[in-house]
């Protein structure tokens, strides 16, 4: 895999309809500067809104992957994402004067070609990779969906489908080198749908720029000449549509046995392209489909976002640590003798943090609460609580460290046991609900897996210059 970012070396343009719009669209690649990802422009919307390619901009899944930003939408963008992974480039503007990009002839191909036309340029800053050095994984078990990434050093893909359909039945497929089989094994590989998902779409209003040279039809019921013409004059199409004995409509032959999977992996490259940041993993998918790809993106994003958190702030890594002592101090506001977490042993954004709090016999607060029968004041593990929760609400900012956390609320708050010098605080924070500048945290603090304290917190972040 290549080691330095990647733009293209000229702008490159292609025309077409979209495949369920059914709407033009010119559609221009252009090279970007390092470090600037992948972004859609409509350029027919004023303002040219900037739509950025990452899981945070999924709108919709129903039949293809729809990024939007405000009133700026970009629909079935997964084929063009994975020409530009397979092709390994990082930094691209794509522009378009209409809603979707032209659909070609159902495949990444045309997309593929008009990148390869325009050439690339190596940068100088390195790929951002991220590694996956744990397994993550997948699973929807009522539509029996199953994506998991392993560690490995390198890009591999595994596709695993049963259509249940006496013309396709089982399938597989597996990328195994991305410089080498991507362009021809892959990309060529066609949309692909059911007869009886083709009238369902049809009667929906959907694939108005569908035909039978941008996507392949499996016929899965039977099916007179009078119903064929009837979805000929749905779809909106010149010719007669014919049945072959192979299974498919107007005798459309598959371009490789298994090409209905080569074209799901070729879809899951496209909206694994959402974590924002080129991969080295082996991805094994059973059954996806976009929904799945999304929020496994969604899910590998956030870990991606972690290591980048973890690494702005903690310099040293340390084995059980995400935050030292430093990183901490460089994350809150607070300082002795009112800094109550020692290091942060877990941190999943947006769900939940778990810090540490070693109490000693040489705590201040001891001095006064009691001589002679140190116990830590309940109001100080409720503090310890507030500041781990801090953490886990900054940290899902971009920049944490230019805002502060005030908390309105403490709701339930219970002190079952006594935290004594000695006495090891694991301080597990969860987020209930986050909406604009306001959330609640649920809090609880053990020792020895005994719940010592616990409570609810409402709160408001608020900019730290507003404050001085």
């Amino acid at each position: 895999m290549l080691e330095l970012q990647r733009t293209i070396g000229k702008a490159v343009s292609l025309s077409g309809i979209g495949l369920h719009t059914g709407t033009s669209c010119t559609m221009t690649f252009r090279p970007a500067p390092e470090n600037s990802g992948i972004k859609f422009v409509r350029t027919d919307l004023g303002g040219r809104p900037e739509i950025p390619a990452n899981a945070d901009f999924v709108v919709d899944i129903s039949r293809g992957t729809t990024l939007g930003l405000g009133s700026a939408k970009v629909y079935t963008v997964e084929h063009v994402l994975a020409s530009i992974v397979g092709l390994q480039i990082d930094n691209i503007t794509i522009e378009l004067d209409g809603i979707e990009p032209p659909i070609g002839d159902g495949s990444a191909m045309p997309y593929v070609e008009k990148l390869m036309e325009a050439g690339f340029v190596t940068q100088k800053e390195p790929k951002d990779y991220l590694i996956i050095d744990q397994t993550v994984m997948y699973h929807n078990e009522e539509e029996q969906v199953d994506i998991v990434a392993l560690p490995l050093d390198g890009y591999r893909a595994t596709v695993m489908v049963d259509y249940r359909n006496p013309v396709l039945g089982s399938q597989h497929t597996g990328l195994f080198d991305l410089e080498k089989e991507f362009v021809t094994e892959f990309a060529p590989a066609r949309t692909f749908s059911f007869l009886s998902e083709v009238e369902m779409l049809a009667d929906k209003g959907l694939i108005k720029g569908g035909n039978i040279d941008n996507a392949v039809v499996i016929i899965d019921h039977e099916i007179d000449d009078a119903g064929l013409k009837r979805l000929k004059n749905k779809l909106g199409l010149a010719k007669d549509l014919t049945m072959s004995h192979e299974g498919f409509l107007n005798n459309n032959k598959l371009r490789f046995k298994n090409e209905p999977v080569r074209h799901k992996l070729l879809d899951l490259m496209g909206d694994l392209a959402l974590i924002g940041v080129p991969i080295k993993a082996q991805i094994l998918a059973g059954r996806p489909g976009h929904k799945a790809n999304v929020e496994f993106a969604k899910k590998v994003r956030s870990l991606y976002q972690q290591k980048k958190l973890v690494k702005k702030y903690q310099f040293v890594k340390k084995e059980g640590v995400v935050f030292d002592a430093n990183a901490i101090q460089r994350i809150l506001p607070h300082r002795y003798p009112f800094l109550f977490v020692d290091k942060i042993i877990d941190l999943e954004l947006d769900k939940k943090v778990v810090g540490v709090k070693s109490v000693t016999v040489n705590e201040p607060f001891f001095q006064g609460h009691f001589p002679g029968h140190p116990i830590m004041p309940g109001v100080l593990i409720v503090e310890a609580l507030a500041q781990v929760s801090g953490i886990l609400v900054l940290n899902s900012l971009p920049n944490p460290e230019n805002n502060l956390v005030y908390f309105m609320s403490i709701n339930n708050a219970k002190f079952r046991k006594p935290v004594v010098p000695g006495d090891q605080v694991y301080l597990e924070a969860e987020l209930i609900s986050k909406k604009s500048k306001y959330f609640s945290v649920k809090g609880s603090a053990y020792v020895d897996n005994n719940l010592v304290a616990e409570a609810e917190f409402m709160g408001a972040i608020t900019n730290r210059e507003n404050n001085q």
